[in-house]
């Protein structure tokens, strides 16, 4: 048994009050660790996003903003098939950071 995964399923049903009362001591537990922090926070953002709920201590107009100096940058290039230090992970890139913040974009696009 997978004891992080089953952590982080617990506080996924805790957010969204779905927790039986009976795991509710180990996920509190849980939420005392770091990673537990961490998913409560990830988890509390997605939600958010999918509610199209703004996200807490952005400006007013970021998205707008953000869309503006996106429109700025150049188009992605391919990566070259020749060079094998493009790949993501020889970067140190995981690329998770990519979906979410596009996610929080496309969820509120009228944000102003």
């Amino acid at each position: 048994m997978d004891t992080n995964k089953t952590l982080r399923e617990h506080i996924s049903a805790l957010v969204d009050g779905e927790l039986p009362e009976a795991d509710a001591e180990l996920a509190l537990a849980a939420l005392q660790e770091r990673d537990g922090k961490q998913a409560w926070d990830l988890y509390h953002l997605t939600k958010d996003t999918l509610r199209d709920t703004p996200a807490p201590g952005l400006s007013p107009g970021f998205a707008k903003r953000l869309a503006a100096r996106l429109a700025l940058e150049p188009a992605p290039q391919p990566p070259d098939s020749s060079d094998s230090s493009s790949n993501s992970s020889a970067s140190g890139s995981n690329g998770a950071a990519e979906p979410v913040g596009l996610a929080a974009i496309l969820a509120n696009p009228s944000s102003s």
